[in-house]
C-alpha cells in the first residue's frame, strides 16, 4: 500500500517555512492540505518528536519550524513519519521447496537494500529550502 505521509509532512513543513514568524494552528494547516486537523496533528506530533517543529499551547498556539528550512533534509522528514522501508519481501513466505521460492528473499534483500540507500540518498540531498525555492518557481505564493 502506498503512503502519502511524507508528501503531507513536506507540505505541512513547507507551509510553515513560508510563514516562519507565526505559530500555525492545525486547523489552518489542515485547510491547506485539505484534510482533517486530526491527520495534521498526528503528523505534527511525529515531526515534533523528531525535532522538526516546536509547539506552543494556548489561544495563539500552534507549531512552527524548529530549524531553518535549509537545515531540514527530506530524509529526516521521511524517517519522522514513516516506519520501515519502502520495499518489502513477500508478506507470506514463498514455497521453500521451490528453487525460486527458497532463494528469492536473499536475492531481493540485496537489491532492495541498494535501492533503499539510493532513495534515502536523494532525500538526504534535498532540503526543505529546496522545496520552497522550487515551489516559488512554480508560481505558488502564500498570503497567510
Amino acid at each position: 500500500m502506498l503512503s502519502s505521509r511524507v508528501a503531507v509532512a513536506v507540505h505541512i513543513l513547507t507551509l510553515h517555512a513560508l510563514v516562519p514568524e507565526r505559530f500555525l494552528s492545525s486547523s489552518f494547516v489542515a485547510g491547506s492540505v485539505d484534510t482533517h486537523p486530526v491527520v495534521v496533528r498526528r503528523l505534527l506530533g511525529q515531526l515534533r518528536k523528531a525535532g522538526l517543529v516546536v509547539a506552543k499551547t494556548g489561544v495563539r498556539g500552534g507549531t512552527r519550524l524548529a530549524r531553518l528550512p535549509a537545515a531540514i533534509r527530506l530524509s529526516e522528514i521521511y524517517h519522522a513519519v514513516e516506519a520501515g522501508n519502502v520495499l518489502a519481501l513477500h508478506r507470506h513466505p514463498p514455497n521453500p521447496a521451490c528453487p525460486v521460492g527458497s532463494n528469492i528473499g536473499a536475492v531481493l534483500s540485496k537489491v532492495f537494500a541498494k535501492a533503499e540507500r539510493a532513495f534515502e540518498g536523494v532525500l538526504a540531498e534535498t532540503t526543505l529550502a529546496d522545496v520552497v525555492v522550487d515551489l516559488g518557481r512554480s508560481g505558488a505564493r502564500h498570503e497567510g
